[in-house]
């Protein structure tokens, strides 16, 4: 089961590791691994590339994170292809990116000696740009009725689904929330028109994706394997200014 319909889809540059991740979702299907098995894989994998960072095997680390985003997409895959709907996978998958993607960024910090205030612009830009990408996505989805485990906005822990125990949702949300809503509330009143929007064009959602997490992890793992870990923070901070431009673009599309 696709996230969108066909006539919806949009070529997601931050989904690349899809088809290896279907492939994995497949050769589990029968078995008792789980969608949160495979999560647990991912920040295994997400800790290695770490290790790798902070010892300068960068070509390594480039492995480890985009091992990381491929299996980060299996686990979604696998919750499909055994049509197990999860809260308690979305608000884990969830948590264990934003944990991740801050020790990947203060391994940069220590190894490069860069300013820890740069290393947090940097962070907060990675999420920002995170948010506006799910934002929009999760809007689209919303509309074209796909898949709908996210939501536009989490206000409240929802009520488990069959097969997963209200308190771990509860607290998985909870941990969410308290990790998440500085950040979705920013994108929201930078753009709180978009939840009306009509209209959201597949070349626009293609470029939006580069802000996907798979696409960072991408563009880090290639400047570590370059020789660029010096400019890997600035880079996160600078690229950082496009979610002005995107949210003007958004607007512009939608006048009226």
């Amino acid at each position: 089961m696709s996230k969108l319909p066909k006539d919806r889809k949009f070529l997601d540059l931050s989904d690349y590791g899809r088809p290896v991740a279907r492939w994995i979702a497949n050769s589990f299907k029968n078995t008792s691994v789980t969608p949160v098995h495979v999560t647990w894989m991912f920040v295994v994998a997400g800790l290695i590339a770490t290790y790798c960072i902070l010892h300068g095997q960068y070509w390594a680390a480039l492995f480890f994170l985009t091992l990381k985003s491929t299996l980060d997409a299996a686990d979604g895959e696998l919750s499909r292809v055994k049509n197990t709907p999860s809260y308690t996978g979305r608000y884990l998958d969830s948590v264990a990116d934003i944990i991740l993607n801050f020790i990947f960024l203060l391994a940069i910090w220590y190894v490069t000696q860069a300013s820890f205030l740069m290393m947090l612009l940097a962070f907060i830009g990675i999420q920002l740009q995170g948010t506006l990408y799910n934002y929009y996505y999760v809007i689209l989805r919303n509309q074209a009725n796909g898949d709908t485990t996210s939501r536009i906005f989490e206000v409240e822990a929802p009520t488990a689904l069959p097969g997963e125990k209200q308190s771990t949702v509860n607290l998985l949300f909870m941990m969410y929330n308290s990790l998440y809503i500085i950040f979705d509330k920013t994108i929201y009143y930078m753009d709180r028109e978009a939840v009306n929007a009509d209209h959201f064009p597949k070349s626009f959602m293609t470029i939006l994706s580069t802000f996907g997490l798979g696409f960072q992890l991408l563009i880090m793992g290639v400047m570590l394997a370059i020789g660029w870990i010096e400019y890997i923070i600035p880079f996160f901070i600078i690229y950082s200014g496009l979610i002005l431009i995107f949210i003007g673009l958004r607007k512009w599309n939608n006048r009226k």
